[in-house]
């Protein structure tokens, strides 16, 4: 949320203007520069003219998408990644940050934070996402220097530089890790077809500073730790 948003039911504009040219708004200790900056209270201190700032209550859940789901907040025909979450825990403001295709599985986000997940998406951003893909046929050891380069697309688009690391290959089927920081509709599986393969199992396994490790089973959530929260200052942080 933006100073300005979590100040306007306590302060007019012209207070919060004042406040902030004398350097009486404070966040973890630091003055603020902007009334755009985006703050979470729940993650960090922030003082107004030696007062503790409203609280600003986002919520942030860590979810292991299964396939067959959608990430939508409703669906007519389909289950949606929001069924996981228990009533105690869901509000209608939350929402996915980046979206994953109904036959894909792995971590998403979820968050009421508008302006953080604004932040984690901006092409600008080049927050990396890291997926796990399984293919139908060999991935040659020329591919990750192909990869590295940008794979180009039949339409002549040239995807960013990614990362690709070959687990396993043989002729029928072939498993690897990609790590990339743009999200085009389907890139990953037009990035496979452009060299040759088909994706037949694709899930996510990082999303930024954010990791899936094997204790989250499918369909299964949970909150931030420590160590996410701080990263999640940190990228706080980066918005001043």
């Amino acid at each position: 949320m933006r100073i300005d948003q979590l100040l306007a039911s306590h302060y007019s504009r012209k207070e919060m203007k004042q406040a902030l040219a004398k350097g009486q708004i404070l966040v973890d200790g630091k003055a603020a520069r902007k009334l755009s900056q985006n703050v979470d209270t729940d993650l960090q201190k922030v003082i107004i003219q030696g007062q503790p700032a409203p609280a600003s209550k986002h919520h942030y859940w860590l979810l292991h998408k299964p396939r067959g789901v959608v990430t939508a907040n409703r669906d007519a025909h389909h289950a949606t990644v929001f069924d996981s979450l228990a009533s105690c825990d869901w509000n209608p403001d939350l929402y996915a940050l980046g979206r994953l295709d109904r036959d894909t599985s792995g971590l998403l986000l979820l968050t009421d934070n508008g302006p953080l997940g604004y932040q984690l998406l901006h092409p600008d951003a080049h927050v990396s996402k890291t997926y796990q893909v399984v293919v139908n046929g060999p991935l040659h050891s020329d591919l990750p220097a192909l990869f590295a380069t940008g794979i180009i697309f039949e339409n002549g688009y040239q995807c960013r530089p990614s990362q690709l690391t070959i687990l396993e290959s043989s002729a029928k089927q072939s498993r690897a890790l990609i790590e990339l920081a743009e999200g085009k509709f389907h890139q990953v599986k037009k990035m496979f077809l452009a060299v040759g393969v088909k994706v037949i199992s694709l899930s996510r396994v990082q999303f930024g500073p954010f990791k899936l490790n094997q204790t989250l089973p499918y369909g299964a959530y949970r909150g931030l730790t420590a160590q996410e929260k701080q990263a999640l200052i940190q990228i706080l942080e980066e918005s001043r």
